[in-house]
């Protein structure tokens, strides 16, 4: 079992947060903190999606590439995509090139615009956040699902949206701050709780 892991730095966190820049950045300044605004979780709905089979460290790597080919993730710009423009997305290095993981971010795109009839995609996913969520003492105690990110899948999917199954919507659960899922001793844990904005 692996709990917090102290740095060069002297400062202990989760263990995968521990390893390279890249990850020790986006583990101390963003995973985990509150979001605001429909295009940052637009952004982090698809890039949870894209990451599906693959390393987060190879999304972290392509961030800036994904922002550029999908429009700063306004849901407005994605959802107008047409066949020329799934052509460009598959021959753009930058970014992930699978075709269903793109077409799947346009049809959420298309969906998150939808969703502003009924309050937004903010509004929707926080409907999810649990009353009560335990501490995680090493990474052992981390879940890969929980019943909210369930529940948010099957509710997703029924509003249009694709490629949000359960385990994906915990870790956009725990990018987001709905869930805290810092280790007990990470210096994260708990600590700012301020709410970051989209690209």
């Amino acid at each position: 079992m692996s709990g917090p892991v102290v740095g060069d730095d002297g400062v202990a966190r989760c263990p995968w947060g521990a390893g390279s820049e890249v990850y020790r950045a986006y583990h101390d300044d963003e995973w985990g903190r509150p979001i605001s605004g429909e295009s940052a979780y637009l952004e982090r709905l698809t890039l949870e999606a894209f990451q599906s089979g693959l390393s987060w460290l190879t999304i972290l790597n392509k961030r800036e590439s994904f922002r550029r080919a999908f429009a700063g993730f306004d849901a407005e710009a994605v959802a107008a995509y047409d066949d020329t423009d799934r052509e460009r997305l598959m021959a753009d290095a930058g970014i992930v090139r699978n075709r269903l993981k793109i077409d799947a971010a346009i049809t959420n795109a298309a969906a998150t615009v939808r969703l502003r009839e009924s309050g937004g995609l903010e509004e929707f996913v926080q409907r999810f956040r649990p009353e009560q969520h335990a501490a995680p003492v090493t990474i052992d105690d981390v879940p890969a699902t929980s019943p909210e990110s369930t529940a948010l899948s099957k509710a997703l999917k029924k509003q249009g949206f694709v490629f949000v199954g359960p385990t994906t919507m915990y870790a956009l659960m725990q990018a987001i701050g709905v869930v805290d899922d810092h280790l007990v001793g990470c210096h994260r844990r708990g600590s700012d709780r301020s709410v970051t904005s989209g690209p």
